[in-house]
């Protein structure tokens, strides 16, 4: 495996950090202000690296810990850059039971980088998630929202294989 885990510095694009600060003007001083603003943050940025949950924090006046808590702890936040192509595993107690441990193994082992990280060039990020819900089509895997469930590890190959070509 060619890297077991990618540390990409947080750089915004042109623009980014401006959307923030008007996403935080126009809910500074609102209650239940965080989860949209988190929302909203990682529709501008793709994940939620610290430097945006520090500005998120300062921009509402809370506590750093008030901010990571939120984002910790809720599913549907990344603090991980995300590839162009994305790779969810469930792990969900009945993904769990039937084998999605070997499932996401051998998307790693495809892919070339660990669970919550990407790809050197970017291409592939890998998540082990909670459960999605799907818990009848066990074990699932989802590749940039297509879902594939009755996995079985020998079956991952082929279906990357597209998504690397394509």
């Amino acid at each position: 495996m060619p890297n077991t885990k990618t540390v990409v510095p947080f750089s915004a694009a042109p623009g980014q950090l401006e959307k923030l600060d008007a996403v935080i003007a126009g809910y500074k001083g609102k209650p239940g202000a965080t989860m949209p603003v988190l929302q909203e943050a990682q529709e501008i940025f793709g994940y939620l690296p610290e430097e945006v949950q520090i500005k998120i924090a300062e921009g509402l006046g809370l506590s750093l810990s008030e901010v990571y808590g939120v984002v910790s702890f809720y599913t549907q936040f990344s603090v991980n850059p995300k590839g162009r192509k994305q790779v969810s595993v469930c792990m969900g107690t009945a993904c769990y039971v039937k084998g999605a441990g070997e499932i996401l193994e051998r998307v790693e082992k495809k892919i070339g980088c660990k669970a919550g990280s990407v790809t050197e060039d970017g291409q592939f990020s890998i998540d082990a998630t909670r459960c999605i819900g799907a818990c009848g089509l066990a074990p699932v895997m989802i590749v940039d929202g297509d879902v594939y469930g009755r996995l079985s590890p020998d079956q991952v190959d082929g279906i990357l294989e597209k998504y690397m070509k394509g």
